[in-house]
């Protein structure tokens, strides 16, 4: 074999093993990248950064706080004008956990015990950042969304964040009654308005924006939970 066919061979075997780590490390550095995040009943969330923050990817499903104790699972209509803390799932059926998680009321976000140590629910300011991060509220939505589930038109939707936003609807505070599964999802902030009144921040089907709002979001609504990093 001549010494330019022997460089030629040597130099493929080495290009061949360097590509070779170069897709090992790769690899590890994918998985590395994805964190796993487990609540106190054993339930596992995947997260996401976005910008300086970092996200659940999945609504709440935990029915318990992170100090053990049992979050009340109100199926009835006492639901309505609850002072105290509560969750449920969306119709009371508890197949729609595992994919929109639960619904909680503010009473329960208010306790300061939802998410897993090192998490929290996050400030209307803490979605504030999230949505200009995302280009401002006529197109956040659109970008938070998953593009799965949603009814038709998903107005927007690319989930270019990763966010994965799902339409889990909400339970009304005043009368008990569930609305809007495939067509909103709504979350709550830690941020109260006044007495009554607490901050959310909702998504459309029909619309690529995202909306705070706050009054006539009676603190007994049941809406869905994202937490954040602390």
């Amino acid at each position: 074999m001549t010494t330019s066919k022997v460089q030629i061979k040597t130099f493929s075997i080495v290009a061949f093993l360097s590509l070779l780590i170069f897709i090992i490390v790769t690899s590890c550095e994918k998985e590395e990248s994805i964190n796993y995040i487990t609540d106190i009943e054993g339930n596992e969330y995947t997260t996401i950064t976005i910008g300086t923050q970092e996200w659940f990817k999945e609504n709440l499903k935990t029915s318990k706080f992170n100090d053990g104790t049992e979050i009340p699972l109100i199926m009835d209509n006492t639901w309505a004008g609850l002072s105290t803390s509560a969750y449920c799932w969306y119709d009371n059926d508890s197949d729609n956990k595992n994919l929109y998680g639960n619904l909680y009321n503010w009473h329960a976000v208010e306790t300061g015990k939802l998410c897993p140590d090192g998490w929290h629910v996050p400030s209307e300011e803490e979605w504030s950042t999230l949505i200009d991060f995302l280009g401002g509220s006529d197109i956040a939505g659109g970008k938070m969304k998953s593009i799965n589930e949603w009814n038709i038109p998903n107005e927007g939707a690319t989930n270019e964040s990763g966010f994965s936003a799902l339409p889990g609807g909400d339970r009304d505070g005043v009368n008990a009654g569930f609305s809007g599964l495939g067509s909103s999802g709504y979350w709550w902030s830690s941020t109260a308005e006044d007495n009554i009144h607490g901050i959310g921040f909702k998504l459309k089907y029909n619309n690529a924006g995202i909306d705070g709002f706050g009054g006539g979001n009676n603190k007994s609504r049941g809406m869905s939970i994202r937490c954040i990093k602390d």
